[in-house]
């Protein structure tokens, strides 16, 4: 399927759109209001949420490995969470697993 430079630049502008508003809901239209408890308590869980479905496809089914699991990234992600646990601090956790990934990946080859 081929698209012509018409409709390339019909999507790019129509996909501007729907993100300047996306944004805009929320910075134009509450940026000066309060928000209720409920949804400040809500938006705490945020990250919470959003950060494990972006780093599991990472460790569990790496493009470097061909999709196969990995002793070093497992051991790794293992690591960060416990010292994360433990500290109770995000720096802690990402050094942690940063430096188990390397030093595990240079023993293994």
């Amino acid at each position: 399927m081929t698209l012509d430079q018409t409709q390339i630049w019909i999507v790019i502008a129509g996909m501007a759109f729907g993100t300047f508003f996306i944004r805009w809901s929320f910075l134009g239209l509450l940026g000066d209001r309060e928000l209720p408890q409920w949804a400040l308590r809500h938006l705490r869980y945020t990250a919470v949420a959003i950060l494990p479905g972006l780093i599991a496809p990472l460790i569990l089914w790496p493009s470097g490995t061909g999709g196969e699991p990995d002793p070093a990234r497992l051991l790794a992600a293992l690591v960060a969470f416990g010292m994360g646990m433990w500290r109770k601090s995000a720096l802690w956790a990402i050094f942690s697993g940063l430096i188990t990934l390397y030093a595990v990946q240079y023993l293994l080859g």
